[in-house]
């Protein structure tokens, strides 16, 4: 297993301390946030980028994220276009996935099937233009009730219809936690279409009032890590897998104490279960 860095762990630094910050403490990637890619471009090239983690010995892992890709109605031509723009980024950096949010559900009244039939007809589409650019786009349930796609099981049913090689599967602890649905739902996906795994932890709080800003390093908070490990194991998942913190207090830690901290903890809760890079 691959383990990498996350841009959101440290979200107040910039790219350049983050490529920094990973090759310190001994992380061979890095999952780009997709906002510092654009303040890193605004005076630097695709090329200064590329050979900012070649020269540190950092992998781009992928780039987090397009959000809301799904019932946007006159702004969806947005969404294309900003497919376009990471993906040919991800293609010139040697980076194999982009990250797809998907939506807020509309309203009380939107059905599941309308829910599925809007996320693979989008999938379809962004897939395609993925495609293009030989990238892989990585959809991620999120857990929050107020989310459209919750669960391991429907956000795979959409990447099943979706019918793309090309388009698969986030599964992050912190929203598999949160989202209503069975870690045996994991069971029932391709890990093929796994194409990353975010590690994360939580306060010990209802599920209601889970946060971003609720996440704890691994192993520190309430969700059984172990339980999620194992079963992957077990799937013979051997895959990506970053660490996604998106903590305010530990944006107030220096970046590289906490690239050490994070990398530590991380292992103690996967070497159990996988050989990790």
């Amino acid at each position: 297993m691959r383990l990498g860095f996350h841009g959101a762990t440290s979200m107040t630094s910039d790219l350049e301390t983050d490529v920094m910050a990973s090759a310190h403490a001994g992380f061979k990637a890095l999952e780009l946030w997709g906002a510092k890619i654009d303040k890193y471009l605004a005076d630097h090239s695709l090329d200064d980028l590329k050979a900012l983690l070649n020269t540190k010995g950092v992998a781009p892992m992928s780039i987090n994220s397009i959000e809301f890709i799904t019932f946007r109605g006159d702004e969806y031509p947005k969404i294309q276009a900003r497919c376009h723009e990471l993906c040919r980024i991800a293609q010139a950096i040697g980076c194999p996935t982009v990250v797809v949010v998907p939506s807020p559900t509309p309203s009380r009244e939107t059905t599941w099937a309308e829910i599925v039939d809007e996320h693979v007809r989008v999938l379809r589409d962004l897939g395609s233009i993925a495609a293009e650019y030989r990238v892989k786009l990585s959809f991620e349930l999120l857990g929050f009730g107020w989310c459209s796609v919750r669960t391991p099981r429907g956000a795979w049913e959409i990447v099943q219809k979706t019918g793309r090689d090309n388009v698969g599967l986030v599964v992050d602890c912190a929203h598999l936690y949160g989202g209503g649905g069975l870690f045996s739902e994991i069971d029932m996906v391709d890990l093929a279409h796994v194409f990353t795994f975010h590690l994360d932890d939580l306060e010990d709080i209802p599920k209601e009032a889970i946060t971003d800003a609720k996440r704890l390093l691994p192993g520190l908070g309430v969700i059984p890590l172990d339980d999620i490990c194992r079963r992957l194991q077990q799937l013979g998942y051997n895959g990506d897998c970053s660490v996604e913190l998106f903590r305010p207090e530990y944006w107030e830690w220096d970046p590289k104490e906490l690239a050490v901290q994070v990398r530590n903890t991380a292992m103690k809760v996967l070497s159990p279960y996988f050989e990790v890079e």
